[in-house]
């Protein structure tokens, strides 16, 4: 079930399409894409960036998430649009974008998932 990437049914999505990666532990692990707007941007969400807000993990994950969607086929720009989120200019795969999201958060589970059940 984690390594699963799925299409979001267009009536359950905020935008033209999404996609995203369920998963036992959201939480840690959960990653989404949505574009907006036809041609528009992705928006690239990691569910763990709401809670890594100590370096070096945060750092790690911002840097690695930035290279791993600049490295997407299709991608042109890559901008931090907030704390948990990335706009992705160009015209890649959505399910590409999660992938690579997927990859960057999974990198990070172990020791994220130990400074999150720490701050308990």
């Amino acid at each position: 079930m984690d390594d699963e990437i799925e299409r979001v049914p267009d009536d359950d999505v905020d935008g033209d399409e999404g996609w995203h990666r369920p998963t036992s532990d959201p939480d840690v692990r959960g990653v989404e894409a949505v574009r907006q707007g036809g041609d528009g941007p992705w928006q690239v969400i990691a569910f763990v960036a709401e809670f890594l807000r100590v370096d070096p993990l945060e750092d790690e994950l911002r840097a690695a998430m930035a290279s791993a969607l600049r490295s997407v086929p299709g991608v042109t720009a890559v901008e931090e649009e907030n704390r948990e989120a990335w706009m992705v200019s160009g015209n890649p795969s959505g399910e590409a974008l999660v992938r690579a999201a997927a990859g960057v958060v999974d990198s990070l589970a172990r020791r994220a998932r130990a400074y999150i059940d720490g701050l308990d």
